[in-house]
Parts: structure tokens; sequence; C-alpha cells
């Protein structure tokens, strides 16, 4: 195949590409609004860069961008559908989100001083995360926010890429007492901020990532009713947490309060049918905070529930890609810090989908990429980054290999 040719995953992208630059320009049309054609452009471009240009600044796996990048843009094409502020402050995060991830690949890549820095790492996340505890903002039953004058985060979206580092390092290492303190020290921060959902991710994350390092099945075993009980503790302790389960079991009990949510997200999917109602139609605002907890159904009311599969096929094949990127690392804390990262991104999909669909109680987690949260954005194209770093040390490892093979023939 000659060098002009371009791969399949090229091809894709380039009509991916061509897609949101058609649909942001149908919206603009529909709209007359000035900022429709910025995104227009601006979107396709940045698309551009982080599949194409990208790889060529740094060896990267062009498949896992290309699905990272079609759920960033998809997000910001559902947000522009139902309010532009929303669009383009998640346009700046997914520019600032594409340096981040340029630098993780980087700092995967270095791999020098780690001990030192995970050692600060653990220090400075405790500390992060303890500050919503006495100065955050009380948002759905949870004080998990903090503002800074304009900018309000959430401290725990960055700590996740801390607890990956620090699982992935004391686990290879075989140390099981720092990375067990630093996670019930996050657990119990959290439990105190009322964050339950990011608890829940937390614990899963490093249950999974401990069996994968293990293999211990009674370890594993013993966490999973550790975990249990302290998920019926918070469903007595936290009177949210009550009520979400109650909207869970019978929504329609409480349909003009806390199930009215669930409910049009419900209205929404059905509307949407196999084949959607067509961009720029429905009506998905009227679904209360649509725009972090419900954007599934936002793209099924859309789109319709077919290109909905497709989503969750995407989600799918970007875990499975993960999952072969930890597998050929050729160390314990690349291969497990490749594994947290694709852990992380896939309890995290399970969560708000599931929830969705009601076929768990909602978390408040938001759907990577995709949802509004600029926090949630940059923290989850980091973790990319640190899955990247890792798959470009492989493929360095493979040419060296391939090199030295046709040297010793």
């Amino acid at each position: 195949m000659s060098k002009k040719q371009k791969s399949p995953v090229s091809r894709l992208s380039s009509v991916v590409m061509l897609f949101f630059l058609l649909a942001f320009l149908l919206l603009a049309s529909r709209d007359g609004k000035m900022e429709g054609y910025i995104l227009a452009v601006a979107v396709p471009l940045m698309i551009w860069f982080g599949t194409y240009l990208l790889p060529k600044i740094v060896p990267a796996d062009q498949l896992l961008l290309s699905l990272t990048n079609f759920l960033c843009a998809l997000g910001i094409l559902m947000l522009y559908r139902t309010n532009t502020y929303y669009a383009f402050h998640q346009v700046i995060a997914y520019a600032v989100g594409l340096l981040a991830m340029l630098f993780c690949i980087w700092l995967v890549r270095s791999g020098r001083g780690w001990g030192t820095m995970i050692l600060l790492l653990m220090f400075l996340s405790a500390g992060l995360l303890a500050l919503p505890v006495f100065f955050g903002q009380v948002t759905n039953g949870a004080k998990n926010w903090l503002a800074l004058g304009p900018v309000s985060f959430q401290p725990s979206e960055l700590v996740k890429l801390s607890l990956v580092l620090v699982l992935a390092w004391y686990m290879s290492r075989r140390k099981m007492l720092p990375w067990l303190l630093f996670s019930v020290v996050c657990l119990g921060l959290l439990m105190l901020q009322k964050d339950l959902g990011t608890a829940l991710l937390y614990f899963g994350t490093a249950l999974l990532l401990y069996w994968t390092s293990s293999g211990n099945w009674l370890v594993t075993g013993l966490g999973l009713a550790g975990g249990a009980g302290a998920a019926y503790w918070g469903y007595t302790l936290f009177p949210h947490v009550r009520r979400r389960v109650s909207v869970w079991l019978n929504p329609w009990q409480e349909t003009y309060d806390g199930g009215y949510q669930l409910i049009q997200g419900l209205v929404a999917l059905a509307s949407g049918g196999l084949f959607g109602v067509g961009l720029g139609l429905g009506n998905p605002t009227a679904i209360p905070v649509y725009e972090s907890d419900f954007m599934f159904a936002v793209i099924c009311e859309q789109f319709g529930l077919v290109f909905g599969c497709c989503v969750l096929l995407m989600y799918v094949a970007l875990i499975w890609r993960g999952t072969s990127v930890a597998m050929a690392a050729r160390t314990s804390f690349h291969g497990l810090t490749a594994m947290g990262c694709t852990i992380f991104l896939g309890i995290q999909t399970l969560l708000i989908i599931g929830g969705v669909l009601k076929l768990i109680p909602l978390t408040g987690v938001t759907m990577p990429f995709v949802s509004y949260g600029g926090t949630s954005l940059v923290s989850g194209l980091c973790m990319i980054g640190l899955i990247q770093g890792v798959a470009s040390i492989n493929e360095d490892d493979l040419a060296e290999d391939t090199h030295l093979a046709m040297l010793s023939r």
C-alpha cells in the first residue's frame, strides 16, 4: 500500500468531520446564528487536530483518538442544539482537554521521577478533595463543587487521575497499604461530600484494578461485601439517596417532583423511535438537567435508538481498545495505568446510561466526553492521554523488536 493511501480509520474520520460540518451548518441556517457557523468550522478542525495532526506529533492509537473525538464533537453538537452558551464552554474545555491529553502522553513517555510524583499527588489530591467539605457548593444533594470567582469545578474529577496513577504505581510494586489508605481517604471525603455516585466510581475502579493486578478472588469478594454494606449505610444515612432509589422504583408516583426528570427522559427515548425525530426537532430541554444527566436521551430523541446503539458500541470499542493497550504493555505499571483509566471510563459509562435507561438508580455522574462539564471533559481526555502514552510506548517497543529481529537475520 502506498503512503498516500489513507487507512480505514482516516477515511472514516473524514466522513465524521463532514457529518459535523453539515450538522452545525443545518442548525446555523435554521437559527440564523453566527455561532453555529463558527462551530461548523471549529469542531471539524479540532477533530482534524485530535485525529490527524496529534499522531504526527507523538505516536498514538488513531482508532482510540477517532472514537474519543467523535464523542466529544457529538456532545458539543447536542449542546448547541439546546443551549449555545453550554456549547461554547464545552468547545473551550475540548481545546484545553486536547492540550492536556498531549501533556499526559508526554508524561507517560518521559517516565522519570514517578515515585516522588506519586507521593506528592497523594497529598495534593487528598487536600484538594477535602476543600469541598468545607467550602463546597451543594448540587443535587452533594457538596462537591468549588467556585473560584466565575469558574466552578469538581475536584473529584481531577483526583480521578491521581487515583489511577497511585493505584497503578503501588499495585505494580505489590504494596497494598499505601494505595488502600489513599483509596479509603478519598472515599471518606466523598462520603462527607455526600457524593455517592463518584464514590461508587472510585470504589469500583480500585476493586476491579486490584483484581486485575492480583487475581485474588477472596479479597475482591470481601471488598464487594464491604462496598455493599457502605452502599446500604449511605442509603439509610442520606435522604437524597433514598429519594433517588424511590424515584427509580416508581417515577410515576412522583411525576411532578423527583420522578419528572426520569419520566421526561423515557419520553424522549420513546419519541425518538428507531431513527429519531430529526436534528433540531423534538423537545430535549423538557428534561431537567439534560445537559449533564440525560445527554444519551437527547441523542436518542434526535437521531433514534439505532444511532444510540451505535454510540454504545463506540464506548464498547473504546473500552476494548484501552484493554488491548493495557494487555500489550511491557511493564505492570504502564499496563495497570491504561487498565485503570479504561475501567474508570467503562464504569462511568455503565452508571450514567444504565440510569437513563432506568436499569439502575441515577447516580449523578456524567456521560464521558458527551455531557456538559469542563472538568469532566478535561479529566476524561487526560485519561485517554495516559492510555495513549502507554500505547505509544508499546509501538516504540514493537518497532525496536522488529528492528532487532531484522538485524539478527
